[in-house]
């Protein structure tokens, strides 16, 4: 839980609202009835091969509907690490639409899995009654989830600017105490513990805060940290004799779950949403990655007493998720190649970055033919008012500019300049970071 709290606030932290507001109605359709859909398929596949191929466990519907309902979420943990290091470019707004949905389809599988142990735990079906207190439980998770995500984050960067502090490393640790405070506070209130942490990480990342970079940076390592100890905590709750025999019956599943019930869901909930084509649905029905979430929902089945199949069910969901990673995980980059859906990333010779209160924009010009026309000296470039060349990358070599300096072919300038207003006249290949 700690592990997942703060990768999914790095998750937010790292997020442009800018980039996912566009993407948010297909975004949250995909996290909630996307849910739905793929329970339901998978629930009624594991029920008909569990009858043909086990039937001595007596897997019934509930039993089934489980099971499906603790893998049908994506896990934000693996989409979010594997997205930000595969180093490649999506169309189609494909990335946000993806964080966006890994990191707010929780609440959905989480509802959905404490439904249906209570079903097995009581007895009973699923009766009108408890299908409408489900559902109103939903709603309120969500709700009061986002809200709260929303206003503690708001808080978050009030108190992290109010203090003024000369050591910028307890910034961070001041950081992970309000992302655990938010998570606690939430669950307290009725809200969906998960889905806040990352809202508010979406609202701190994406307000001005004091040592920003400092603390997106030091998230990124602690959150590689923490997916490495969580992984291994939950490696040592399996046996690997008992994956054996579970070995034909977890590979058909993750088959199917892979290339029938991800896609059904998929193209049926961007039906409506026209800008998605063809390729698009099917890489994100490709990118359907499972991993920490299952095996931590499948733990909750371990807790209760009355769900007989628990074992069975934990040593299936961890073998599937890492057929998911093996399969999926590593295809990635070469699914998004083959269907056409990369697009080149700018390079960037400059690592810097400007503070949150500078109203200036730092970009990257690589010289060519046309833009020495006119000359070759730094003076003679045709730079728009209020630019300036800081710094000049020649092969590794980096040199402070003056007026008279020369300049070569594909030397890297870094130019600063007033935001609106970093446009050079000459045709430049500007790279914006």
């Amino acid at each position: 839980m700690i592990s997942l709290c703060i990768i999914l606030f790095s998750g937010g932290l790292d997020t442009d609202y800018k980039k996912i507001k566009p993407v948010l109605a297909p975004g949250l359709v995909l996290a909630t009835v996307g849910v739905l859909v793929t329970t339901a398929l998978t629930g009624v596949f594991i029920h008909e091969m569990m009858r043909l191929m086990l039937p001595e466990l007596a897997f019934g519907w509930a039993e089934s509907l489980l099971l499906a309902a603790i893998m049908s979420s994506t896990d934000s943990a693996s989409v979010f690490s594997i997205l930000n290091s595969s180093g490649i470019g999506l169309k189609y707004r494909l990335k946000p639409t993806l964080e966006l949905e890994s990191g707010s389809n929780d609440p959905m599988a989480y509802l959905l899995v404490i439904l249906l142990i209570s079903v097995i735990e009581t007895g009973q079906g699923i009766t009108t009654s408890m299908a409408l207190s489900s559902s109103i439980d939903l709603l309120v998770q969500l709700g009061v989830g986002t809200l709260s995500g929303v206003v503690l984050g708001l808080v978050t960067t009030k108190v992290v600017n109010a203090i003024n502090s000369d050591n910028e490393f307890l910034y961070p640790v001041m950081m992970i105490a309000c992302c655990f405070f938010t998570f606690t506070l939430t669950g307290m209130v009725g809200g969906n513990s998960y889905l806040a942490v990352y809202v508010a990480g979406l609202v701190v990342g994406n307000k001005h805060i004091a040592l920003k970079r400092t603390i997106k940076t030091f998230f990124g390592g602690f959150t590689w940290l923490v997916q490495i100890l969580m992984f291994l905590t939950l490696g040592l709750l399996v046996n690997p004799h008992e994956l054996l025999h579970i070995a034909v019956p977890g590979i058909l599943l993750a088959l199917f779950m892979i290339l029938l019930a991800r896609p059904l869901a998929v193209f049926l909930c961007l039906s409506p949403f026209r800008r998605f084509t063809l390729r698009a649905k099917t890489y994100v029905s490709w990118v359907g990655l499972r991993g920490a979430v299952p095996i931590i929902f499948a733990t909750y089945a371990l807790m209760s007493p009355d769900v007989v199949h628990a074992r069975f069910m934990f040593n299936l969901v961890f073998f599937i998720t890492i057929l998911s990673l093996l399969i999926q995980g590593t295809t990635v980059n070469t699914m998004a190649h083959w269907l056409g859906l990369t697009k080149e990333l700018p390079t960037h010779h400059f690592h810097m970055e400007l503070p949150d209160d500078v109203t200036a924009a730092l970009d990257e010009l690589t010289i060519t033919k046309e833009h020495l026309t006119d000359g070759t000296r730094l003076r003679e470039m045709h730079l728009p008012p209020h630019t300036l060349a800081i710094l000049v990358k020649r092969n590794d070599e980096y040199i402070v500019p003056r007026g008279d300096t020369r300049l070569h072919i594909d030397d890297v300038l870094l130019l600063i300049s007033r935001d609106g207003e970093n446009q050079p006249t000459s045709q430049p290949s500007v790279q914006t970071p």
